[in-house]
């Protein structure tokens, strides 16, 4: 590791410090609740406990590291353009910080659902490295870059392939999880598997949309589990679409199962609506597994526990209740961004 990265790997490091101990932070997080209120107080909070853990110890720098062939700075190193998604609280932060390790000039487009917590982190980083502040920026309109990094919709994706098209990027757009029940999971992964289903209510791509189950199980079972999120039917804007999506499904006569914060639907799509969980029936793990292959470009995660993984070849596995603890080395849609944005140093 050449000395500026050295560098930037302290100041990361000193930056968890610094949040960890902040007393302004929950001053913070309020505001960004009261702008967005689906960035509630707890989920907030998990989020930046998850960058701190996660990213900011040296520790996990230096094992992330450790899995690449590091050299000196490149003298042309380029200028990345990151559009910041919005669904969860930092869901953006991953990309900067990539882009901060590789020494790349940076300018950071945020999404209007979340234009709080970022600027903060950045202020901070700024603090502790105010280097930062030459070659990267927090901007309205995306100009003057070499390479993107674009995170959206379905349909803003398509707008992105068209105007990015003469530029080395990585584009995202959505994809869910799923989770295979084998039916001899523990209570433990049961309440593991509620946390991937409920966490952030359902709007991040890690989160479980869609459970693969035995044809003899009994998916009344899940109920018990899922109380733990049951405080969801005071949160308004949740609950509006579960009171929707209800309406719906009554009245197109679909047979589901529900709760009071959520409708089990048995549908063969991957992705649900807030408040919805999709279920499956599969006959064997083999054939299932030849299912998930063909739809392996809209699927994010595959929760699973040790009966199922065993079985399943070649296909990554998250354990219950892991969706949203990701490590610096799992790369959405499974795209190495760090990998992509030393490459462009040897772009001419």
């Amino acid at each position: 590791m050449n000395e500026r990265m050295t560098q930037r790997v302290n100041a990361l490091v000193k930056l968890g410090e610094t949040l960890r101990d902040d007393p302004t932070l929950p001053d913070i997080m309020s505001r960004a609740a009261s702008m967005n209120p689906w960035f509630t107080e707890e989920f907030t909070k998990f989020a930046v406990a998850g960058i701190i853990d996660k990213m900011l110890t040296r520790t996990k720098l230096n094992e992330w590291l450790s899995r690449y062939e590091l050299t000196a700075d490149a003298p042309d190193t380029r200028t990345v353009g990151i559009i910041m998604a919005g669904n969860l609280p930092l869901v953006g932060f991953h990309d900067f910080l990539c882009a901060y390790v590789a020494g790349c000039g940076i300018k950071a487009k945020l999404s209007g659902k979340d234009d709080i917590l970022f600027p903060y982190v950045y202020a901070k980083l700024l603090e502790i490295d105010p280097a930062l502040r030459e070659y990267s920026s927090v901007i309205e309109m995306l100009e003057g870059f070499d390479a993107v990094i674009a995170t959206g919709s379905n349909n803003t994706n398509r707008y992105f392939e068209y105007y990015f098209r003469d530029y080395p990027k990585i584009l995202r757009r959505n994809r869910s999880s799923v989770a295979i029940l084998s039916g001899s999971e523990t209570d433990e992964e049961l309440s593991g598997l509620a946390d991937d289903v409920f966490m952030y209510f359902g709007f991040g791509c890690r989160n479980v949309s869609k459970l693969y189950v035995p044809e003899d199980y009994d998916i009344t079972i899940l109920f018990p589990h899922f109380e733990k999120y049951k405080w969801l039917h005071n949160h308004t804007k949740y609950m509006n679409n579960y009171d929707y999506n209800r309406t719906l499904l009554l009245m197109n006569r679909t047979e589901h199962l529900a709760n009071e914060i959520v409708m089990i639907e048995e549908n063969q799509s991957i992705s649900s609506p807030v408040s919805v969980l999709y279920f499956e029936r599969y006959e064997n793990v083999k054939t299932l597994q030849e299912k998930l292959k063909e739809k392996e470009d809209s699927i994010q995660c595959i929760v699973a526990g040790n009966v199922i993984e065993n079985e399943l070849d070649r296909l990554n596995v998250v354990k219950f209740g892991q969706t949203q603890s990701p490590e610096l080395w799992d790369y959405a849609d499974n795209v190495d961004t760090l990998d992509f944005l030393f490459s462009l140093k040897s772009l001419h």
